[in-house]
């Protein structure tokens, strides 16, 4: 091969990185503007957080979805043409694609977002198929669209999605406008193809995975640190090597997992237990039993509301809860399991009121995750 064509091929391929990386933006969670303006308690009575509803089996057009008031990564993607640009929720925890829409009229929560209107878009295709979104809360409900979408600086044709007509109530306060679901086709609603399994069947990756990195710090959308990345690994943002898991089912990124422990005490999923990879997820979620004994351990107590409350001051003396996975010990210090909150501090580990472990961004900020399609698998690296 002549120099002139290796210099192409060279530039493409660095063209085609630098063009399947969505920068994910770190704003304030609707819990922190809530508190702000004293209005929290009113909202979690009102729209309580019901974590395992998402992961209820769906089924006629229908998708599960709760109130999630600690989410704080999104990213922009735009659909049809001339583009019209949304702030989505890059979710492994669902598979569907929707964003508000001018349908939506009859509530603050679709007026507070960014709405698609397929009046001035040459490329929409319409269907008079519904879709619902049931919360543990309420539901949205809408209907489907085909579109052009462009996420990453790659555009996916004929991108099947939601468009809402109504919203949850809780809505309103959500900094996102919709969700970008990463999981896989068997769980999406009304059979509609996801997003990542568009760009494979087109041709827009090199590779059958994709990657996540969840920054510590909080960044904008003028300074990103978070990053989605579409068929790719970037070794920048990790150390060390992978430790790569099975999958045990191609619904959700659904894994087995040996054990957690402190201090080598077993305190949770004694025996091996099912876990969920969900960026979908702001907290690490487990049966009532399990976190009840790990928030004991590391000297929290529980509030009224579900929160496991700690002293800001013990931080650096808490102990590192160890999750066991295909004889991988991966480590959560209590920097990575510990937010400061309002007034308070509190640890990441919450009941979900079922028997699975939802591994969420508070599991997913300490490892750089890489979601295999191809081989069926999740790695976890150390993150930088």
């Amino acid at each position: 091969m002549s120099m002139m064509k290796w210099i192409f091929v060279l530039g493409a391929l660095v063209a085609f990185s630098e063009c399947l990386r969505v920068p994910l933006i770190r704003g304030k969670t609707p819990r922190q503007k809530l508190q702000e303006k004293g209005l929290w308690e009113e909202y979690r009575k009102k729209f309580p957080y019901q974590p395992m509803v998402k992961f209820q089996q769906q089924q006629n057009g229908a998708e599960s979805m709760t109130n999630d008031a600690d989410i704080d990564y999104y990213g922009i993607i735009s659909l049809g043409t001339p583009p019209q640009s949304f702030r989505v929720i890059f979710d492994t925890g669902s598979s569907n694609l929707w964003v508000p829409s001018v349908y939506c009229t009859s509530s603050s929560a679709c007026n507070n977002h960014r709405k698609f209107n397929p009046d001035v878009s040459s490329t929409f295709k319409s269907t008079t198929e519904p879709v619902q979104i049931q919360y543990g809360t309420g539901s949205m409900t809408g209907i489907l669209g085909y579109e052009t979408l462009e996420v990453g600086g790659i555009t996916v044709n004929n991108q099947i999605f939601g468009l809402t007509e109504t919203e949850g109530q809780f809505m309103q306060y959500m900094t996102w406008d919709g969700i970008l679901g990463l999981a896989f086709p068997s769980i999406s609603a009304a059979g509609a193809t996801p997003v990542f399994d568009n760009m494979m069947s087109q041709g827009l990756v090199s590779q059958d995975l994709f990657s996540v990195y969840l920054s510590r710090e909080s960044a904008t959308e003028t300074k990103p640190g978070s990053v989605v990345i579409f068929g790719e690994i970037d070794s920048q943002y990790y150390t060390g090597t992978f430790s790569w898991i099975p999958l045990t089912a191609t619904t959700y990124w659904q894994i087995q997992m040996d054990s957690v422990t402190i201090n080598g005490n077993v305190v949770g999923c004694a025996g091996g237990c099912q876990a969920i990879v969900d960026t979908g997820t702001s907290l690490l979620i487990g049966p009532y039993n399990d976190i009840q004994n790990i928030n004991g351990w590391v000297g929290a107590y529980t509030n009224n509301y579900g929160d496991a409350v700690v002293s800001c001051g013990n931080i650096l003396s808490m102990p590192e809860v160890v999750f066991h996975i295909n004889g991988q010990a991966l480590t959560l210090p209590a920097s990575a399991y510990v937010s400061q909150g309002h007034n308070s501090c509190t640890t990441g580990f919450y009941n979900g009121g079922g028997t699975a472990w939802i591994l969420g961004d508070v599991f997913i900020r300490e490892f750089y995750t890489v979601f295999d399609r191809k081989l069926q698998m999740v790695g976890f690296a150390p993150a930088v």
